[in-house]
C-alpha cells in the first residue's frame, strides 16, 4: 500500500474549490444577484468555505506528522 493518499476523485482539489469560492464572491460584491440567487450562492460558498477548512486542517495534521516522524528519527 502506497504511504501517499491522493484526494477521491469525485473530490474537488482544494485550489479547485477556492476558485469556485473566489468567483462566488466576485458574483456576490457585483450587487446584481437577486435574492434568492444570493441566498443559494452564499450557502454554496459556505459548503466551500467549510470543506477548504477542513482541506487545509487535513494538510496541517500531515505536515505535523511528518515533523514529528523526521524527529523521531533524527532528522530536523
Amino acid at each position: 500500500m502506497c504511504a501517499d493518499k491522493k484526494p477521491t476523485p469525485t473530490k474537488d482539489s482544494f485550489e479547485s474549490e477556492m476558485k469556485k469560492l473566489e468567483q462566488l464572491v466576485e458574483s456576490l460584491e457585483s450587487g446584481t444577484v437577486s435574492l434568492d440567487d444570493l441566498v443559494t450562492k452564499y450557502e454554496e460558498g459556505m459548503r466551500l468555505l467549510k470543506s477548504c477548512q477542513s482541506n487545509l486542517q487535513a494538510a496541517e495534521l500531515r505536515i505535523e506528522q511528518l515533523g514529528k516522524r523526521n524527529e523521531g528519527n533524527g532528522q530536523s
